[in-house]
């Protein structure tokens, strides 16, 4: 539905994070570089100080403002429990993950651990303050310790005497800013990634088939902080050829000197096929080295349609495929929403659809809408709603256009496709339930024919209006041949998921960069 503006990759600032050698820097830009993480994560911190306190402020002076002048309280009254909401929220964002310096797609864990935080802040906070409360109490033998201990930590204020209204106001400020402040720095350091600041330089063994699969992955992802630096392979007359943006820099015996030399801070073994022999003596280097290394396992392919899970009989790990169960609640929950927020948009926007198939009228002879049929759902076939943007010789179960000059738009169409207007009649196919807010888009039947076993995941939930791949790089690839985002948003489904990708689809839209 929607596509982000994708870095140039043929422009020296869009490789700048993917090429193979490095310009000398500044002597303060290279400090940046290198300790991109360690500032990163100080200035997170005190961006997370500084919101709290903010959301505090403006909880008390909203409060103050509105209240009536006998109910007001002095902010002083709140100093000992905003301390501890302070001390509270930061320490828990610890807890929660929120200072990993490696994020997760779309920042979707940290918002998670947001949630969390600050729910656990505020029931620690309410929990502090009734056990704090100043109290006179005397006691003697084996109470007194404790009395004593009290008395050391009692808040010198009566929480009675603070107003509930502003500490939930104020927690309320926290998550919002939380969220707000934590999705602005997430785009910052997907910037910096973009233009090669705070990479961790990636040395890739072997050059075949999924080595060059982790490079493209890598290329469509430049916002990963990952620098690939090049490949290692086994063949010594390969050294020096070019595979894809990078080169073969060496073989397994280079790998100490180009750890060395390239400043490589993480590998990663591609060769799933080779005897486990080799690898241990592969692991062996690396270990000596220091430096962080992953490989992709042996027979990895038959668990390449979602999560796995590790599980230990003795000392034998058991590799088994981790599947992520849709509850009631979830399934119910999306349900109302689909419900409420297509009833909205067809009975609201009613005459913006009107005034829109007019145009089309208008424009080129034909129906002003579009029926195809489309697979859903555990592969039952629907006929999806959409407004027509091609001529009437050119509408068939082909591939869709890819760019505004091609001939069989209109131009009315070129508009609609551009702000992903000609979607708007599938809330009828969400209302209907053949589709969701949120999902996979659907397929036509000729393409889901050429399926494999690891495409039909995608036909285990409802298609959606957007989705992952809508909002992603991978945007400028066909659905079809790029399944990572739409495999992880199945395996991660969540309500709040679903309101980031439809909050970044929105903006997506807003800017127009739509189906082209």
């Amino acid at each position: 539905m929607v596509q982000p503006s994708a870095p140039n990759y043929n422009s020296s600032e869009g490789v700048r994070g993917l090429k193979t050698e490095g310009a000398p820097a500044s002597s303060a830009g290279s400090f940046a570089r290198r300790h991109f993480a360690e500032i990163a994560m100080c200035g997170q911190v005190l961006l997370d100080l500084f919101l709290v306190v903010s959301a505090c402020l403006l909880a008390w002076v909203l409060r103050e403002h509105f209240a009536p002048k006998t109910y007001r309280v002095p902010l002083h009254y709140y100093a000992e429990a905003y301390s501890l909401t302070v001390a509270g929220c930061l320490i828990s964002f610890r807890v929660f993950g929120l200072y990993n310096p490696i994020k997760s797609l779309l920042n979707v864990r940290e918002f998670y651990g947001v949630t969390k935080a600050v729910v656990a802040t505020f029931i620690l906070l309410i929990a502090g303050l009734a056990l704090l409360r100043p109290t006179k109490i005397e006691a003697d033998g084996s109470m007194e310790f404790a009395v004593a201990w009290h008395e050391r930590f009692a808040l010198h204020i009566d929480p009675a005497n603070i107003s509930r209204s502003t500490l939930v106001l104020a927690f309320i400020f926290i998550f919002i800013f939380m969220m707000v402040g934590r999705f602005l720095t997430f785009r910052w350091i997907q910037a910096c990634h973009r233009r090669g600041i705070g990479h961790r330089n990636l040395l890739i063994i072997g050059a075949g088939r999924t080595g060059r699969t982790l490079q493209r992955k890598l290329l469509l992802m430049p916002t990963l902080g990952l620098n690939l630096v090049g490949f290692v392979d086994e063949d010594q007359n390969r050294v020096g050829a070019q595979v894809g943006r990078s080169r073969i820099l060496g073989v397994l015996d280079d790998l100490p000197k180009l750890i060395e030399s390239k400043n490589v801070g993480e590998v990663i073994i591609a060769r799933p096929d080779d005897p486990p022999e080799k690898i241990v003596a592969i692991l062996d280097h690396l270990e000596a080295a220091g430096v962080h290394y992953s490989l992709v396992p042996r027979f990895y392919r038959l668990f390449d349609t979602g999560r796995v899970q590790v599980t230990n009989l003795d000392a034998t790990p058991l590799i088994s495929r981790a599947r992520h169960r849709v509850g009631f609640a979830l399934s119910a929950s999306k349900r109302i929403v689909d419900l409420v927020f297509s009833s909205l948009v067809l009975v609201l926007g009613g005459p913006f659809l009107l005034l829109i198939a007019a145009a089309i009228k208008w424009d080129s002879k034909g129906p002003a809408m579009f029926w195809q049929t489309r697979i859903g759902k555990d592969g039952k076939p629907f006929r999806i709603a959409k407004f027509r943007t091609m001529y009437m010789n050119d509408c068939g179960d082909e591939e869709a256009p890819s760019n505004e000059s091609d001939p069989r738009v209109t131009r009315v169409g070129k508009w609609l496709r551009r702000y992903s207007l000609d979607e708007l009649p599938n809330f009828h196919n969400v209302f209907m339930g053949d589709m969701s807010l949120v999902g996979p888009r659907p397929e036509m039947p000729f393409i889901v024919e050429g399926y494999d076993r690891r495409h039909r995941e995608r036909l285990l939930v409802k298609p959606g209006i957007t989705g992952l791949w809508q909002i992603s790089y991978a945007r400028q690839y066909a659905i079809h041949d790029n399944l990572d985002y739409d495999i992880y948003y199945i395996e991660n489904q969540s309500i709040l998921l679903d309101t980031v990708i439809l909050i970044l689809t929105v903006v997506a839209v807003v800017r127009g960069t739509g189906a082209y």
